[in-house]
C-alpha cells in the first residue's frame, strides 16, 4: 500500500510533526530513513520528565538537536535536575523561542536565564516552579515583546512575582490560576499599564489569611475581566476601570447566607449587609460600572446584596446574565435592576433560587404584603434568555412573573429539552404578556 503521507514535502511534514507529542515524534524517527531527519523541521517540543519514565537518554538526545533547529514552543513538565532544565531553556531562547511553558514542581530557575531574551510571546510558570534571583532595577524590560503571562502556584518573593506583571509593557492578557493545597504566591495586586484582558482564579479556602488584604488593581487598559475568588477584606481600583467592557464576577461568601438573610436582621440595619459579613466588595462593585456586559455566578449575587455598602448605576450596561442555584438568593437582583435602565438583554441560566424575603418584585416566591418595591415593572429590557428550564410548577410560575411584569419586552428565548413534551411548551406560549410585541422562541 502507497505511503501518502511520506511523500509529502519535509516543510508539510515538519508542521504536522510539530502538532503531535515530542515523545511521538521521535519515535517516527526510527520508522524509516525517510523521517529520520524530520525533527529538524520540527518547532514545537513538549517535554515531560519523570523518575519512573526512563526518559532522561530521550531528553538528552532532543537537546542536542535543539541546538541545530528554530523552535516557536517549549513546554517542560516533571521532574528535572538543574543543568538538564536550564540546558533546555537558554537552547529554546537561543533559537527564538515565542512560547515558554514551564510546570514542574522541581524546576528551579533563575530569572538571569531569562534576562537577554526579547523573542517570548507567551510565557507560562507554575506547578511550584522554584524562581530566584533579584528584582531587577526599576525601568528594566526583560520582557519587550511578552503579550500573555500565565502564573500558578510559584515558589518566589512578592516583588520578583509582581516584576514579572508590571515588568511586561506590551503585556495584553493575563492568567492568575491558584487553587491547591500549596500556600499562595498571588498577593492580590496587578500593576499593568498596558494588560486588556485579566483573569484570576484565586480558590485557597485552607489559607483565609491571604484574604485579609485588600486586592489591588491598576489597569487602566484593561477591557475584560474574568474574577472567581472568595470575598477579600477590601478591594483597590486606581483610577477605577475606565476602558472596561466586559466582566464576569465569581465572588464566595465565607460563610453561608443563611443565617444574615432573615427579617429579624433587615429591621436593625438600614444597610444591605450586616456588619458582621467578613469582606466588602463595595470598591470593585463600583469599579466596574461602566461595562456594558456583566456576567455574575450565584455566588456572586449575594455577595453583591451582603457585602456591598451601596449599588451604583450601571449607566452602560446591556447585557446582564446569571447563574441561578437552589441554595443561593436572589437577593441583589432588585438592586441591580433598578440601577441599570439601559438594560437591554437578561439571561438566567435556571430559575430555581433559594425563597428569601428580599427578591422584592423579582420573583413571586413570596406573598405581596413581603416584598419590596417594584423592579421589573420599570425595566425597558426587550430580550429574556433562560437555559436550563425544566417546566416545574415553580419555573413556570417564575416565566408567569417575567412575561406579566415586564412591559417591554420583544423577544424570549427558552433553553428546553429537545424530547419536552408539548405541553411543556404550550403552558409556556399561553401565558400572558405584559407587552404586545413579545415573541416566544424555543432554543
Amino acid at each position: 500500500m502507497e505511503d501518502f503521507i511520506s511523500n509529502l514535502p519535509d516543510e508539510v511534514l515538519g508542521k504536522i510533526l510539530s502538532l503531535l507529542p515530542t515523545k511521538l515524534v521521535v519515535s517516527t524517527s526510527v520508522m524509516s530513513k525517510r523521517w529520520r531527519n524530520l525533527l529538524l523541521l520540527v518547532d514545537n517540543f513538549d517535554l515531560e520528565d519523570s523518575a519512573t519514565s526512563g526518559f532522561s537518554d530521550f531528553l538528552e538526545k532532543t537537546v542536542a538537536h535543539l541546538s541545530t533547529c528554530p523552535i516557536k514552543r517549549l513546554s517542560l513538565s516533571g521532574r528535572y535536575e538543574i543543568p538538564r532544565s536550564n540546558c533546555l531553556i537558554v537552547t529554546a531562547l537561543d533559537r527564538g523561542c515565542l512560547e515558554l511553558h514551564l510546570q514542574s514542581r522541581y524546576l528551579h530557575l533563575g530569572i538571569r536565564i531569562l534576562s537577554s531574551n526579547n523573542t517570548l510571546v507567551k510565557l507560562t510558570l507554575s506547578k511550584r516552579t522554584d524562581l530566584a534571583g533579584h528584582v531587577p532595577p526599576k525601568g528594566t524590560v526583560f520582557f519587550p515583546a511578552l503579550k500573555t503571562l500565565s502564573l500558578g502556584a510559584l515558589v518566589v518573593n512578592e516583588e520578583l512575582y509582581q516584576w514579572f506583571i508590571s515588568g511586561s509593557p506590551a503585556l495584553e492578557e493575563l492568567f492568575i490560576r491558584e487553587c491547591c493545597d500549596d500556600p499562595p504566591t498571588w498577593k492580590g495586586s496587578v500593576f499593568s499599564k498596558s494588560v486588556k484582558r485579566v483573569t484570576v482564579y484565586f480558590h485557597l479556602p485552607r489559607f483565609s489569611w491571604a484574604y485579609d488584604e485588600e486586592v489591588w488593581f491598576n489597569t487602566t487598559s484593561l477591557e475584560f475581566l474574568d474574577y472567581s475568588a472568595f470575598v477579600s477584606q477590601g478591594y483597590t481600583l486606581v483610577d477605577d476601570m475606565p476602558s472596561l467592557v466586559e466582566a464576569r464576577l465569581d465572588l464566595r461568601l465565607w460563610e453561608p447566607s443563611v443565617s444574615y438573610d432573615s427579617d429579624y436582621i433587615y429591621q436593625y440595619f438600614d444597610v444591605y449587609r450586616p456588619e458582621d459579613v467578613f469582606g466588602n466588595v463595595t470598591n470593585l462593585v463600583a469599579g466596574i460600572r461602566n461595562v456594558e456586559t456583566l456576567h455574575l455566578s450565584p455566588d456572586a449575587l449575594e455577595v453583591f446584596f451582603f457585602c456591598c455598602d451601596y449599588m451604583p448605576v450601571f449607566n452602560n450596561l446591556r447585557n446582564l446574565s446569571f447563574e441561578s442555584d437552589e441554595e443561593k438568593g436572589w437577593q441583589a437582583l432588585p438592586l441591580v435592576l433598578n440601577n441599570s435602565l439601559r438594560l437591554h438583554t437578561l439571561a438566567i441560566k435556571g430559575l430555581v433560587h433559594r425563597v428569601t424575603s428580599r427578591c422584592g418584585d423579582a420573583c413571586p416566591c413570596i406573598s405581596k404584603t413581603k416584598r419590596g418595591m417594584c423592579c421589573l415593572s420599570a425595566c425597558r429590557i426587550k430580550v429574556l434568555e433562560i437555559t436550563g428550564y425544566g417546566g416545574s410548577f415553580r419555573e413556570l410560575k417564575q416565566m408567569r412573573h417575567f412575561l406579566g411584569k415586564l412591559q417591554c419586552l420583544e423577544t424570549v428565548r427558552i433553553g428546553v429539552q429537545k424530547d419536552s413534551n408539548k405541553y411543556l411548551r404550550a403552558n409556556l406560549t399561553n401565558l400572558p404578556r405584559a407587552s404586545p410585541k413579545c415573541n416566544i422562541q424555543f432554543i
